[in-house]
């Protein structure tokens, strides 16, 4: 199992490949649609982002609030595909990691290849043990946006597995092939 802190380097995963597993610790961020569309309207006007791309690693999740003593709610993945018109502006923006759940477009594959970027699922169905691994969370771009507003995760041994990796394999792909025979 591969450990990996952003600020993210492609050289930190060249390794993988689709289906290894990942432990992400550090800073992540959130990102949804509503989020997508306001940050490349910021990229597109030449405006200061809420974050610094490069290197990051943005999870696809609306987090619920908080218990008391607890740093987030449930947090579990979202559908990634809601996401796939934003994504290649954020990755030309060096983004390096995504994480949702379900396929992404073959644009998005394009764009991860040639971008040196990977995509990897978090559980669906598994919000309240993800957000276990949440050990701080703060809103820091477009509170209006409610549970899609960009925060700040910090996070400890989050685990995710690579499903687009950077030679262009693709773990769903390689299921269904293996399913269809």
């Amino acid at each position: 199992m591969k450990k990996l802190t952003p600020p993210i380097k492609s050289d930190d995963f060249q390794s993988l490949r689709s289906g290894d597993s990942v432990l992400l610790s550090g800073t992540i961020y959130t990102a949804r649609d509503a989020a997508h569309k306001k940050l490349t309207k910021l990229i597109k006007n030449n405006k200061a982002l809420p974050f610094e791309l490069e290197g990051s690693v943005i999870y696809y999740t609306g987090p619920t609030p908080a218990k008391p003593g607890e740093a987030i709610g449930s947090c579990g993945p979202t559908t990634s595909g809601r996401m796939d018109d934003y994504t290649p502006i954020l990755l030309k923006k060096g983004v390096k990691i995504l994480v949702g759940k379900g396929n992404r477009s073959q644009k998005v594959k394009d764009s991860l290849k040639n971008n040196q970027a990977i995509y990897c699922a978090a559980t669906g169905g598994a919000g309240a043990l993800l957000a276990e691994k949440v050990v701080k969370a703060e809103v820091i771009a477009f509170p209006e946006l409610g549970p899609e507003a960009i925060h700040k995760l910090e996070v400890k041994n989050f685990p995710v597995t690579v499903i687009n990796d950077l030679a262009g394999n693709d773990l769903y792909e390689k299921a269904k092939e293996e399913y269809m025979k």
